[in-house]
């Protein structure tokens, strides 16, 4: 079992690290910058470390900061959360070399599933479906990628190899606007990226967007917790989750579930990860894979019943799955509510110090928050101050116990889109289920 593990995040991700590691007996590391010395698992950490300061660039994002405080406090591992350098080959390689273990995938995994053009080419290889697309970067020759898109079939999407986060895509109607298109992502993708490369995939026109959450050893085993309902989003940020995903075919989710732990198996991962795919008409079409623990693991872990940081933990000791998929039941449902401090209505960050907080409780509730009444939200971070997250035998229980949740939730000093969620868990079309990615955003301009 791992010794001591430095926290390398922040706020409720790095509170749920902290947990986990306290119930395997694990010693943890809070590394902090200056503007986040009063974050709560720095108060309840056995050691805590300043690693600089307010802006990430010199904090949360200092590879040799971050290795110095594993250093000094002489930790075995470093968990990296998600967000920051949770995704960064670099950083892992790095991690490892200086003696560490990382916990989490290789950075030739991370690599290899970072690049969404070689994720794809592994992708197929593995028997995973993928969106129609030109199979491989686009080249220079602008008749041969005409006639790609032509295949295809309009309207199509550009998108940066390297990007994320719903940065570096454009969406191309029409043969007209294909070649400029490319030309426009291609220098954006350079700029925010350092890569330039780009590829083509068919536009689907009303998905939803289902994730499949799998944990691997890299010993050879591999398991899924089946999968999750994240199609609430506003400007490709996720914005309410839940899982399982609502009326999803059984036969084609049955394919897709065993698909990804064959995928797993074959580029030997290791550690917990995410297949996310665009759903539409029965079929699944990967997108990407994200090689870290998910902001929305609770919904998974709520229907699961499996602690997916412990195991995270587990793995990086050494240690085969604790579980086989024969253990892995899905029970009820459950639905989680991201908690923003921004404004409902121009959803423009707000921070500020947390004059009163009180957390909703009750059977089947369950709140993720480093928050605290006196907590100062500082403005130099993501929005992000807790996720609210409720389980009921049914859906239509999970969403009435979400309703009274959030009638419960108290946070006062600061503005937060507590309003806007009480909204959609309340909107008939979202009750129903099965929304498309697009819905959201239709809903908000409307």
């Amino acid at each position: 079992m791992l010794d001591k593990v430095l926290i390398a995040n922040r706020g409720e991700i790095a509170l749920r690290i902290l947990r986990a590691c306290k119930e395997l007996g694990i010693k943890t590391v809070a590394v902090h910058s200056k503007a986040d010395r009063d974050l709560m698992h720095v108060r309840l950490a056995d050691e805590a470390v300043c690693i600089g300061p307010a802006p990430s660039a010199q904090s949360y994002l200092n590879i040799p900061a971050l290795i110095s405080a594993a250093e000094v406090t002489d930790s075995s591992a470093i968990h990296p959360g998600y967000g920051f350098l949770s995704e960064n080959a670099n950083f892992a390689e790095q991690v490892e070399r200086s003696g560490f273990t990382f916990i989490g995938p290789r950075a030739e995994t991370i690599r290899l599933m970072g690049d969404k053009v070689s994720a794809i080419e592994s992708m197929k290889a593995a028997g995973v479906p993928t969106v129609p697309g030109s199979d491989g970067p686009l080249g220079d020759d602008d008749a041969a990628n005409l006639a790609t898109a032509k295949r295809i079939g309009y309207p199509v999407i550009i998108k940066a190899a390297a990007g994320g986060g719903g940065r570096g895509m454009r969406v191309v109607h029409t043969e007209g606007h294909l070649l400029s298109a490319i030309t426009v992502t291609r220098t954006e993708a350079s700029a925010a990226f350092g890569d330039g490369t780009v590829y083509m995939e068919k536009f689907l026109e009303r998905p939803r967007h289902v994730e499949v959450q799998v944990l691997a050893d890299g010993q050879g085993n591999a398991i899924h917790l089946y999968d999750r309902d994240c199609s609430l989003q506003r400007r490709h940020q996720k914005v309410l989750e839940e899982a399982p995903a609502p009326g999803i075919d059984p036969e084609a989710r049955a394919k897709v579930l065993q698909a990804c732990r064959d995928a797993c198996i074959e580029i030997g991962y290791r550690g917990a990860g995410t297949f996310e795919f665009l759903y539409e008409d029965g079929e699944f079409f990967f997108i990407e894979m994200n090689t870290r623990v998910q902001v929305e693991h609770p919904v998974t872990e709520m229907v699961t019943g499996v602690d997916i940081v412990k195991e995270q933990l587990l793995i990086a000791s050494g240690l085969p799955l604790s579980i086989t998929q024969d253990d892995v039941q899905i029970n009820g449902h459950a639905f989680e509510c991201r908690i923003n401090a921004e404004d409902a209505r121009t959803f423009m960050p707000s921070p500020g110090k947390v004059t009163l907080f009180h957390a909703p409780g009750g059977l089947g509730v369950r709140m993720d928050s480093h928050m605290y009444t006196g907590y100062s939200v500082p403005p130099h971070y993501d929005s992000l101050i807790g996720k609210l997250i409720t389980w009921g035998a049914s859906r239509d229980t999970a969403l009435t116990r979400m309703r009274n949740a959030l009638d419960e939730l108290l946070v006062e000093g600061i503005k937060t889109n507590i309003d806007l969620q009480k909204d959609l868990v309340r909107d008939s079309y979202f009750r129903q289920g099965g929304v498309n990615i697009h819905y959201l955003e239709k809903k908000l301009s409307s």
